[in-house]
């Protein structure tokens, strides 16, 4: 019934605790997840997980916040693309947050290896034809910036993709509808604080909308402050229905078959 488009099952809080979270997922109906790889060298842990389960898949992906990790280049990237039940590159994209506190007083012009490693993604994505899991965080503008100079405008797109776990404006979400993109929703928008994320989930045409948990992390109302799990996906859907005024079984059927359109090669 629901399908978490973007956990982290490989991070030791989950993995350690994957026969009760998976029996969690099969009591909350939640049918499928996508294993988000963020470094090279985790990607053989998180696609022996797709390769264990056949409600599994994963991606191959460096997050751009990761520093002192192996530099993906293309090749490396398409390489574990073709490997069976890699379905998507990423999570890729750009991160400027808390640039004084978290990235030691760096100017945004210092992170050009985030864009050149951004690129990289798209790059393999266009050439594979495999769809971009992209994160960002303080830096929309220039990731839509380096997707139009990619190629990735709407217009010519190899790739397409989703923007995970959505947190920017209304202006964001429509360029990047624009340009052929889904929005993907975690557990934030059950927040009390996201009044103006939910005004984006009223605007963002059910069929171009996923759900996911990024799990361990950001757990949804009435878990928030806890482990997240993929089983905790149907409160997302939840809140998206009570904003859209639309049944939960309606998310539920709507965000699954866009997950099976997007991500080319899972099944029901």
């Amino acid at each position: 019934m629901f399908t978490d488009s973007h956990c982290h099952l490989n991070f030791p809080e989950l993995v350690s605790q994957l026969p009760a979270i998976r029996q969690a997922m099969a009591e909350a109906k939640v049918d499928r997840a996508l294993c988000i790889c963020t470094t090279l060298e985790e990607f053989e842990g998180v696609h022996a997980l797709a390769m264990a389960h056949d409600n599994f898949w994963s991606t191959v992906g460096v997050h751009p916040d990761n520093e002192g990790i192996q530099e993906p280049t293309v090749q490396d990237l398409l390489d574990r693309a073709a490997l069976p039940r890699v379905v998507a590159i990423g999570e890729t994209g750009l991160d400027y947050y808390g640039m004084e506190d978290r990235k030691g007083g760096r100017s945004i012009a210092d992170l050009e290896w985030q864009r050149d490693r951004f690129r990289n993604h798209i790059r393999a994505a266009r050439a594979c034809g495999k769809p971009l899991v992209i994160h960002t965080r303080s830096a929309s503008e220039d990731t839509l910036a380096i997707l139009r100079e990619e190629g990735e405008d709407g217009a010519s797109n190899q790739a397409g993709g989703v923007f995970h776990c959505f947190t920017e404006s209304m202006e964001v979400a429509r360029a990047a509808l624009d340009r052929g993109y889904y929005i993907s929703f975690s557990g934030i928008v059950t927040f009390k604080s996201a009044q103006d994320l939910r005004d984006v989930i009223a605007y963002v045409p059910l069929d171009r909308t996923l759900i996911e948990t990024d799990s361990p992390y950001l757990a949804p109302v009435p878990y928030r402050g806890k482990t997240n799990s993929p089983a905790y996906v149907p409160f997302v859907a939840k809140q998206v229905a009570t904003t859209k005024g639309v049944a939960i079984e309606d998310v539920a059927q709507a965000t699954s078959r866009n997950f099976e359109t997007l991500f080319k090669g899972v099944t029901a």
